[in-house]
This record gives C-alpha cells, structure tokens and sequence, in this order.
C-alpha cells in the first residue's frame, strides 16, 4: 500500500483505501470467509428445520396446542432450578435444621416400615446423631429447633403400633425379634 494514502497514525485516508486494507485484513484473518460461512449456516439451518417439517418430525410433539405453563407470570430467575427439582424429584437440598424437621415428621412412617427392633433402634441413632451435629455446625440459616428423640419409647411406641397393624390384619401379632442369644436346638 503506498504511503501517502496513509495518515499519519496509521489510518487510511479515503473509503477505497480503507476497503482495501479491509480487504486485506480479511484474507489475512479470514474474517470475511467466517462472515460467509455463517450467512450460509443460517440457509442450512432454515433448510433442515423445512425438511424435517416435511417428514413430519415435529408432529405430535408433547404439548402440542396446549397453553405453555406460566407464560403470563412474573419473570423467576431461578425458575430452571425450580423445575429441574420438581422434575427429578430432587430431595436433601434443604438447609439442615429444616430437612430435620421434615424427617421428623416422616421418622414414624419410616419406623413403620422397618421390620427389626435393630433396625429401629440404629435408625433412630442415626436421626439423633444428625439432630446432634446440627446443632454443633454454625452455618447460619433456621435455627434447630428438631428434639431428639428417646430410643427406649420410640421403641415402645414402634411396638405398640406394629401389634395394632397385625391386629387389624386379623393376624396372630408377631413377636419382634429379640437381641439375645439364639439357642441350638439338638
């Protein structure tokens, strides 16, 4: 490029001399083929969208002429996160004085299901043990307010409970398996 069609800072003087260091610089860089390449992309991608329409790829998709859910509500920036709990049934993210709470609404359904007094009794350790060490971690949020619970009456409690399940069932209760030694018949 000659000399005097440059400024003294390095920038052409006219429109022609800068289409032409333009030019240059797209040769050099390919800028101008990467400019190309995606005016054609979008022909490429209206092309397939036209012909899978054709094959019938989009009918009867899920939803198809239903309302979209919670077009017209207010705009909920964690609103993916909402969903991605609610559809993979995500449980166990909750701070821990309140996932306590929740388990301790739910430990007598759970207690229930279980079949030994061993069982029971580990199960109850455990609930404890958490109810302890949440009490020990300072990590702000809702304060633990969850009790522990008394293995010996849960125990009861759980026993008192099996025997009325059985009862109903018009079944002889079944005694629940002791913790001594078991004797060797001869």
């Amino acid at each position: 490029m000659p000399d005097d069609e440059q400024r003294p800072g390095g920038r052409p003087e006219s429109r022609a001399a800068a289409d032409r260091v333009a030019e240059e610089r797209d040769r050099r860089t390919g800028r101008a083929a990467a400019r190309a390449r995606m005016e054609q992309q979008q022909t490429w991608v209206d092309l397939q969208v036209r012909q899978a329409m054709e094959r019938g790829d989009f009918d009867d998709l899920p939803g198809a002429g239903k309302p979209i859910d919670d077009l017209g509500t207010s705009h909920d920036p964690d609103w993916w996160v909402k969903q991605l709990i609610e559809r993979e049934r995500v449980t166990g993210v909750l701070p821990p004085a309140l996932q306590l709470r929740k388990d301790d609404a739910e430990l007598d359904a759970a207690l229930d299901r279980l079949t030994s007094e061993r069982q029971v009794r580990d199960e109850l350790a455990g609930f404890n043990r958490r109810v302890v060490e949440a009490r020990r971690q300072l990590q702000g949020g809702p304060p633990v307010i969850t009790p522990t619970r008394d293995v010996d009456a849960e125990v009861e409690q759980w026993r008192e409970r099996r025997r009325a399940r059985f009862a109903d069932r018009g079944a002889p209760a079944a005694p629940p398996p002791t913790r001594g030694r078991r004797r060797r018949r001869r």
